[in-house]
């Protein structure tokens, strides 16, 4: 094997971008595709199908299962997954996903979890609340009992049977305050340290969770509002500690809240799964940093236990996103595959895209994860190809 290849390639993609396209599968081929990660429950989007024969956009309005909500498995439930009428069946993953594997590629079931506007307007009490007592409404709160049982049967119910190589477990943990939501205007507003800030959840559960760690909550908020306060003014900096606004044992808190209820989910979310496919290969979105939210949230410290790979987002080709490929590898050490996950999506400059790639490579990925069947375009879709061809093994 030369130094530039990697030792599994996994496309993504919709099932509306399967379904209704006899060409799809001829494409995926072409390309050398031979594993694709299909949504199996996926958040609002809007997508693009530039290729697809029957449709060029996709208005996915709210999260939801792509498979039937099934009132056996659903039955007592607060909170219930919703149904989709835009994916191009009732049951569209499974019927996309039977497609590629009589195709001879394997399927992955790709798995949002803690990430639902819908769900988090209708349950607004199992949601994120920052310091200030917003709620964030996308951001379901992923120790909440409510979302942890709703989680596991949304894992449970988009794996029953089809026949599936593996998963991919994305928002497994709490997302903050950065978020593609319609028409978004939080972007720069809190730089720096204000998104740790602005991200951490203050719901009366984790406040009491806090107390029982010694921690005064109403402190601790207090120091969130004057630290969010001074960066406003500008008398505090973004590149600042989160020690310069708590101190360690209130920080420790915090964290220890966080981790351990994504360590909760996470291990409520697998056993699901593994009840349904024992040998079902385990990737999770992660990311090294500790005080990290969003799709891809902090990896806590047996969460590389748990799984057989760690996916990163490496969609910017800067050396950031590379240095988090290296940190990840290195915080996971050699027994867990590293996958980089990448886009030939605008602003993506293609001829930049190779040389990228190697650099995550070379920082320690073993895997590429790429980023998007679906929405790409025939130039994107030849850069796509390129990559394959380049770091197959």
């Amino acid at each position: 094997m030369s130094e530039r290849t990697v030792d599994r390639i996994v496309a993504h993609a919709y099932p509306w971008d399967v379904l209704g396209d006899p060409h799809f599968v001829d494409r995926a081929r072409a390309l050398g595709v031979a594993e694709i990660s299909l949504a199996a429950s996926y958040h609002s989007t809007r997508a693009a199908t530039p290729l697809h024969p029957a449709h060029k956009v996709v208005d996915a309005h709210h999260a939801a299962l792509y498979r039937p909500i099934r009132t056996a498995a659903w039955d007592g439930h607060t909170v219930t997954a919703r149904a989709a009428t835009w994916a191009g069946s009732e049951d569209a993953f499974a019927d996309a996903a039977r497609i590629l594997i009589d195709a001879g590629i394997e399927v992955n079931a790709w798995i949002v979890l803690s990430h639902s506007t819908v769900l988090g307007h209708a349950h607004p009490g199992a949601t994120v609340v920052n310091c200030f007592g917003d709620r964030y409404p996308y951001a379901l709160a992923p120790g909440h009992p409510d979302i942890v049982r709703y989680a596991r049967t949304l894992a449970a119910e988009a794996v029953r049977g089809v026949d599936l190589h593996g998963v991919s477990i994305e928002a497994c943990g709490q997302l903050g305050i950065a978020h593609v939501g319609p028409h978004e205007k939080t972007d720069g507003a809190y730089p720096g340290i204000g998104d740790t800030l602005m991200s951490i959840s203050c719901t009366e559960r984790e406040r009491a969770l806090w107390t029982d760690r010694g921690v005064d909550p109403d402190k601790l908020t207090a120091k969130l509002r004057a630290g969010v306060d001074a960066l406003t003014r500008g008398t505090l900096a973004p590149d600042a500690a989160i020690t310069d606004v708590l101190d360690e044992a209130e920080a420790e808190a915090v964290l220890s809240v966080r981790h351990a209820e994504a360590d909760a989910l996470r291990g409520a979310v697998l056993g699901a799964v593994r009840a349904e496919i024992p040998s079902a290969r385990v990737t999770l979105h992660g990311h090294p940093n500790p005080w990290k939210t969003g799709p891809s949230p902090a990896l806590t410290s047996t969460a590389a236990e748990d799984v057989d790979a760690v996916l990163v987002s490496a969609w910017p080709g800067t050396a950031e996103t590379v240095a988090v490929t290296t940190q990840t590898r290195a915080l996971v050490g050699d027994a867990v595959d590293v996958g980089a996950y990448v886009s030939v999506l605008p602003p993506k400059n293609l001829d930049d895209v190779s040389g990228h790639v190697a650099a995550t490579v070379a920082a320690g990925a073993n895997e590429l994860h790429l980023y998007h069947l679906g929405l790409v375009n025939a130039v994107q879709l030849d850069a796509l190809g390129r990559i394959i061809r380049d770091f197959s093994v």
